[in-house]
């Protein structure tokens, strides 16, 4: 229905006073998962009226000249922005580098505290040291598969050649290819392709997305502002060019450290020989000086945000990756060089201290991350506390080394199987050892973090049954001018939704709990692997019972961790095919890469750096053009964009403007997940901006909540909850029963186009400035933040 039709409007817009000669634009931006420009402007006609293929504004055909407001409402604008995320087919493949989306959320979980910036910076540095890890996390598993299963195990067990045709030419045999060395200098190709192709989506889509400069409008109010005003934060070029360097050079270093872990012992045992043990030594000790020059860099240069970022990238940052290519070539030779006398047996020697080595580093740099964001926590003000006192960020971080261990060991525990499906690998009878033995403990850990899991879903069940049964006898009363009975189911169902809606409260408690399982479970596994053998070996002596739960939670974690890789794959590869299921899997994009790539250069690429611009800019400058009034209408992520995109606009471009948000997660997740951001204070300050700023709400919708905003003596921002239903029961107007929207059709509620006209009346009597019109060079006037 339309929303034009609200008799206050048509007052307000008829041919009496009050009229204002300019032009009235709303500006609409949608929500999750995306919609079409037919769609929002309600007409079948559009035309598009600037933008492009990947994202554009709408007008309907009828509606392309400007006009004052009338009877017909103001002429309607639709941005559509969701090609950014889920338009393009091979966007699904980067559900396979989840765990590196996830890392980067963490960055921008940071506590909103005052005072010296150091703990920050040391916040910041320790989150990019994780995501480090998770880049040589994902290497070496790459490795497991490449060099340690094919080049080492299966290619060095008659058995396993005899039954893989590919592999057998490189099998034991006297060929060339029998030294284990140049096995595995033909294996490294595997690991090293994958950085190639990291690096290559990661330069397409910085070249895309960071590197294209946004226009910067000028923002001479001053004083203490947002950071998400500041006119550096959506540029995030230089960034993201240093992190790439240092994470293709740690993904390289990875790979020759893997190498020159096999043929050291060998070099330096009895068989060996002393020149290539001595060469093995100097590339080890130029392997680990190039890794510290990287660790260095990745500690010393972060985001800039005061102003766009344009510093030239140094010299070291761009020789990182070439040094590392040319030191990974000398080991390649190195590894490849005649050693007749070698034979490989066994699992690869670097294999299972690698592992536990890496995952008691990610585990010391999550608790770093926690003790330092919980001294964050506590001299930040209390109403701009996050959640979980502060660890959100450390819990999120956890969670994507979680992640990033479960691909890993999928892939490796499948790969075994597949090479040697007569028995367990590593078991008696096996033809190859199998993966690292910590791989095998952490599958075991994951039936039991299944099973909290479980547990987790039952108290919230348990929460919605009670909370249903409490609300469900005043649902009838919150619709006095209903004259129709209660009804049992009626109210059930309503009451039910609210007590759904309301699980995205509690959803802290269970990022917190799953998070600290990840921890305990995953030091356990490498206390556990300190043995040996795998979990069903360990207890193979111990009672009876205990030696079936670790024999059935090895087993079954195996293949959990294994379906989970390949369920990743099926939705990537149904996604590349079908374009509503690339849609849905968008709307994890649509959350999970609104933030800068800040921590990991390989996570899919914001988006947001491309839409806040364009709409910041599209304000601007149609103001700048016409003088006229613009209301913006944002529903969902649609909100939080318009949010950031008024942040942007100085101050006389934001007298003409009015902001009218539905559905919106401002407060309830973003506040809560990112307070630094978007938590009370720096939604307060908007509102200071923005004091023509409305909010729509319900208690049935799981997403948006109320923002506040207000401070002493200022308007109220919030307006909700919204009855939802509509109506109660049935009646001669309405002889259906109302469906509960939840999330969905703001726009049809009544209260949208009261607040909608409202929000005109007040642009129509505020005093305004006029805009100022851009410099010649907008960087000119970025000043550094007060």
């Amino acid at each position: 229905m339309s929303a034009y039709t609200d008799g206050d409007a048509g007052a307000e817009g008829g041919a009496g006073a009050g009229v204002p000669p300019e032009p009235v634009v709303e500006l609409m931006v949608h929500g999750v998962g995306g919609t079409s420009p037919e769609t929002m402007l309600e007409d079948n006609r559009t035309t598009r009226v600037t933008g492009d293929a990947t994202a554009n504004i709408h007008r309907r055909t009828d509606d392309l000249a400007d006009r004052p407001w009338d009877r017909t409402g103001p002429v309607r604008e639709a941005y559509i922005w969701c090609n950014l995320t889920s338009g393009n087919g091979a966007r699904a493949l980067w559900l396979l580098l989840l765990p590196f989306t996830i890392v980067n959320l963490a960055h921008w979980m940071r506590p909103a505290a005052p005072g010296p910036r150091r703990s920050h910076t040391l916040y910041d540095t320790l989150v990019r040291l994780t995501a480090l890890s998770l880049t040589v996390l994902l290497v070496a598993g790459t490795c497991v598969v490449s060099l340690d299963l094919l080049a080492w195990q299966c290619a060095g067990s008659a058995a396993c050649a005899e039954r893989v045709a590919w592999i057998e030419p490189f099998g034991p045999g006297g060929g060339w290819w029998a030294q284990p060395g140049r096995r595995l200098a033909l294996a490294a190709l595997l690991p090293v392709a994958l950085v190639a192709l990291l690096w290559g989506l990661s330069h397409r889509t910085w070249s895309a997305y960071e590197s294209a400069s946004p226009p910067v409008r000028s923002r001479p109010d001053g004083g203490d502002r947002a950071v998400l005003s500041l006119p550096g934060f959506w540029y995030g070029r230089a960034l993201v060019a240093r992190l790439r360097a240092g994470h293709v050079a740690v993904a390289l270093l990875t790979v020759a450290v893997a190498l020159l872990a096999a043929t050291g012992p060998h070099d330096r045992g009895e068989r060996g020989s002393t020149p290539l043990a001595v060469s093995g030594w100097l590339l080890l000790a130029a392997t680990a000086a190039l890794a510290c020059v990287v660790a260095v860099q990745q500690a010393r240069h972060g985001r800039t945000e005061e102003e766009p970022d344009e510093r030239p990238e140094p010299p070291v940052t761009r020789l990182l990756p070439w040094g590392a290519v040319a030191l990974l070539a000398l080991v390649v030779v190195h590894t490849a060089w005649s050693r007749p006398e070698w034979t490989a047996t066994g699992r690869h020697p670097a294999g299972a201290g690698a592992f536990a080595a890496l995952t008691v580093a990610q585990g010391a740099l999550v608790v770093g991350i926690a003790l330092t964001a919980f001294r964050l926590h506590r001299k930040a003000r209390d109403a701009d506390r996050g959640v979980l006192l502060g660890l959100g960020g450390a819990c999120v971080a956890m969670l994507a080394c979680g992640a990033g261990g479960v691909l890993t060991g999928g892939v490796a525990q499948r790969i075994a199987d597949w090479l040697d499906p007569s028995s367990a690998p590593g078991e008696p009878g096996a033809a190859i050892p199998g993966p690292p033995v910590l791989l095998s403990w952490e599958a075991s850990a994951i039936p039991v973090l299944l099973l909290l899991v479980l547990v987790l879903a039952a108290v919230a069940l348990a929460h919605v049954r009670r909370v249903t049964r409490r609300l469900a006898p005043g649902v009838r009363d919150q619709y006095p001018e209903e004259r129709c009975e209660p009804l049992a189911e009626r109210s059930d169902r309503i009451a039910s939704a609210v007590a759904r809606a309301s699980l995205t409260d509690h959803a802290p408690a269970l990022v917190g709990w799953i998070s600290g399982a990840c921890l305990v479970l995953g030091l356990a596994s490498v206390a556990g692997s300190a043995t040996g053998d795998s979990p069903s070996l360990a207890a193979a002596d111990a009672p009876a019972a205990l030696s079936f739960a670790a024999d059935a939670c090895q087993t079954l974690g195996s293949w959990l961790m294994g379906i989970g890789v390949v369920l990743l794959v099926a939705m990537g590869r149904r996604a590349y095919r079908d374009k509503a299921s690339r849609r849905t899997i968008g709307i994890l994009w649509d959350i999970g890469t609104f933030w800068p790539r800040a921590a990991h250069p390989f996570a899919p690429p914001c988006y947001a750096e491309r839409a806040v611009p364009d709409l910041s800019w599209r304000m601007g400058t149609w103001i700048d053009a016409t003088g006229g009034r613009l209301i913006v209408s944002g529903h969902s992520q649609g909100s939080v964009l318009a949010a950031a995109a008024v942040w942007q606009l100085d101050a006389a471009t934001r007298s003409r403007v009015a902001l009218l948000t539905h559905g919106s997660p401002l407060a309830r997740l973003y506040g809560a997940w990112f307070p630094a951001y978007f938590g009370p204070a720096a939604l307060r300050a908007l509102h200071h901006d923005m004091p023509r700023w409305r909010n729509l709400w319900r208690a049935t919708d799981p997403i948006g909540g109320p923002v506040g905003g207000s401070g002493p003596g200022e308007p109220a921002v919030d307006l909700g909850p919204l009855p939802d239903p509509l109506h109660y029961g049935r009646n001669l107007h309405r002889p259906l029963p109302e469906p509960i929207l939840g999330h969905g059709d703001y726009e049809e509620d009544p209260a949208f186009a009261e607040e909608r006209a409202g929000l005109f009346r007040a642009l129509v009597g505020a005093p305004l400035a006029l805009p100022e019109q851009p410099t010649a060079d907008p960087r000119a006037v970025a000043r550094d933040r007060p």
